[in-house]
């Protein structure tokens, strides 16, 4: 469906296209959708910032998710994570270690640049894509509560049932497709390498050019 994610950055930029002249702020998740954040903002003609949001694991289980915490340790948790063997107890040992994976990140890909306020602004939240939504309401959560006036989550590609869990917590979902047989982001995705942390340093600090065609 998407080349890359430059192509499917492209693409979603010309469906972001009204928000060009208001200087939007992009809050891209790291790694992967940093990619897509600075093509975005570049044809918006807006500025990218990081949305810091860690996925809580489910206990002996790194891709099942039970919630997810932004990077100023609000917590977004799933009503049958005690079921899927979330203690209160392990859920704080969880909480601690992605908010310490969080701040290191932080540190390594700007040290030197301030979060940038998204109060009374439109902000534009961007993944590569939804899967269970998760980490998703954890960034636009976390953006409401820093005063972000409108807010929409913006993704190439989602599952049906991932848009529907975040629609509620944004003003506008901007999702290019949304596949009923969803089986993963990457199958979306002919290139659909490993961003490196390098690559995100670079993104971020990268001054803003035209959008190729």
């Amino acid at each position: 469906m998407f080349k890359d994610r430059r192509d499917a950055a492209r693409r979603l930029a010309r469906a972001l296209g009204k928000y060009a002249g208001q200087r939007p702020l992009v809050l891209a998740v790291p790694r992967g959708a940093v990619v897509l954040g600075r093509v975005i903002a570049d044809a918006l003609d807006g500025e990218l910032d990081l949305a810091f949001v860690r996925k809580l694991r489910a206990p002996g289980s790194d891709e099942v998710a039970v919630g997810a915490i932004d990077e100023d340790a609000r917590v977004y948790v799933v009503e049958n994570a005690a079921d899927l063997g979330a203690s209160d107890a392990y859920l704080e040992r969880e909480k601690a270690f992605q908010l310490d994976l969080v701040s290191r990140r932080r540190a390594a890909y700007a040290p030197a640049r301030r979060r940038i306020d998204p109060a009374d602004r439109v902000a534009i939240v961007v993944d590569d894509g939804l899967a269970t939504g998760l980490t998703m309401i954890a960034a636009l959560r976390a953006t409401r509560a820093r005063g972000a006036a409108w807010i929409v989550c913006a993704v190439p590609v989602a599952s049906p049932r991932g848009a529907a869990r975040v629609r509620p917590w944004c003003d506008e979902i901007v999702a290019l497709a949304t596949p009923h047989d969803f089986y993963g982001v990457s199958v979306y995705y002919g290139d659909f390498r490993q961003v490196t942390d390098e690559d995100v340093a670079r993104l971020i600090e990268a001054p803003p050019v035209s959008a190729p065609d």
